[in-house]
């Protein structure tokens, strides 16, 4: 899946510029994580609407299982997920492209996913490109109940 998402990303990116790759992949991967997140309640019968919940969903979607190294935690009401290390920036810098700046792609992938568990639960990014960032941190996502 992912190398399909990278390999029409930067078809687009060719033929369109940068910032159309990135819309079009917002709005892909937006409804994406609607329809996962659908699809993995059902397949794996998870029922609550909780953080936790939600968590152990995210956990097998598309997203997640691709984060070369991630870091999760998890309370009640709270849950926090950081990439330490990007395979989708990873692959962009040796083939000696910018970063690319994922945020709004991710960060509508995450809001559609979670609100299909519950409309209460608010997604905040804590860092993600084109933001500055650390070396050993891409991303940071932060789950918390209004």
């Amino acid at each position: 899946m992912w190398a399909v998402d990278g390999l029409y990303y930067l078809g687009i990116e060719e033929d369109f510029g940068t910032e159309a790759a990135t819309d079009i992949d917002r709005r892909v991967w937006e409804l994406m994580g609607k329809i996962e997140a659908k699809r993995i309640k059902k397949f794996f019968d998870i029922t609550g609407t909780d953080i936790p919940s939600m968590i152990e969903a995210l956990r097998y979607s598309g997203w997640a299982l691709d984060l070369e190294d991630k870091e999760i935690i998890v309370e009640k009401d709270k849950a926090i997920v950081r990439n330490t290390n990007c395979r989708v920036q990873n692959t962009r810098k040796k083939k000696g492209l910018v970063e690319f700046g994922c945020k709004p792609v991710r960060f509508g992938f995450l809001k559609s996913f979670a609100k299909e568990f519950n409309p209460n639960i608010e997604v905040n990014c804590k860092v993600c490109p084109p933001d500055k960032h650390p070396k050993d941190l891409w991303c940071e996502w932060e789950f918390s109940i209004k």
